[in-house]
């Protein structure tokens, strides 16, 4: 499975922003799909995951500001983000599981900063 996330980039606090994450290569059983992040310094943190019958968790430092969504006939995940903080400024990885497999898949990450 690959993960290819686009859509960060540079905002002021208040801002929005949306993410894409689009999955291909051996996407059958593909089942959770979200995001972590990862500020420096700091461990990488789980903010929202959906699964393929749109169930979805969110990390509660999020969960007022930031929705995921899915499109499972693209194969992508998207994370609209909405009041952004300096404090969201990270790293913002995709992640993938499927089922009946153990591995976790991850994409290279997308650098959003939140700054004025």
């Amino acid at each position: 499975v690959q993960l290819v996330e686009s859509g960060g980039g540079l905002v002021q606090p208040g801002g929005s922003l949306r993410l894409s994450c689009a999955a291909s290569g051996s996407i059958s059983r593909i089942n959770t799909m979200g995001w972590y992040r990862q500020a420096p310094g700091k461990q990488r943190e789980f903010i929202a995951d959906i699964t393929r019958y749109a169930s979805k968790n969110y990390a509660d430092a999020v969960k007022s500001r930031f929705t995921i969504s899915r499109d499972n006939a693209k194969n992508t995940v998207y994370l609209q983000m909405n009041s952004l903080k300096p404090e969201d400024t990270a790293a913002y990885y995709c992640h993938a599981r499927r089922d009946y497999d153990t591995n976790i898949y991850w994409g290279q990450g997308t650098q959003v900063t939140v700054s004025s």
